[in-house]
């Protein structure tokens, strides 16, 4: 059973960064896509950013390309999220999903795209 394990979270004021991290266990496929979304109280999931564990393509979306960084440490099974020059429209809980992932498959950052997910961690931007 995958499991992830989100952290890093917290608060922050705005123009500051923060490291999220997302640990996985669970499995032992070698291609598979790690994302990070975002929910808002009253919104639906926003799809943030996606890598792959084969060739480390990522995707972003467009409210967070150039600002935040996805990387992966296959070793460790764990995906990283840094943030940096954090905005208002920022906050949210932010958890990490797992899927089987093709090497050189498209990726979507859509909630249907993936099957397990983490519980999330709390991030809130305020001065």
């Amino acid at each position: 059973q995958v499991q992830l394990v989100e952290s890093g979270g917290g608060l922050v004021q705005p123009g500051g960064s923060l490291r999220l991290s997302c640990a996985g266990s669970g499995f032992t496929l070698k291609y598979y896509k790690i994302a990070w979304f975002r929910q808002i109280p009253g919104k639906g999931r926003e799809g943030i950013s996606c890598i792959s564990s084969s060739d480390g393509a990522t995707v972003y979306a467009d409210s967070v390309r150039g600002r935040f960084t996805i990387s992966k440490d296959n070793a460790k099974k764990t995906v990283y999220l840094q943030m940096d020059n954090l905005k208002p429209e920022d906050p949210g809980v932010y958890s990490c999903a797992w899927a089987p992932h093709p090497p050189a498959a498209i990726m979507r950052l859509e909630e249907y795209a993936f099957e397990s997910w983490g519980q999330g961690t709390q991030v809130t931007v305020s001065s």
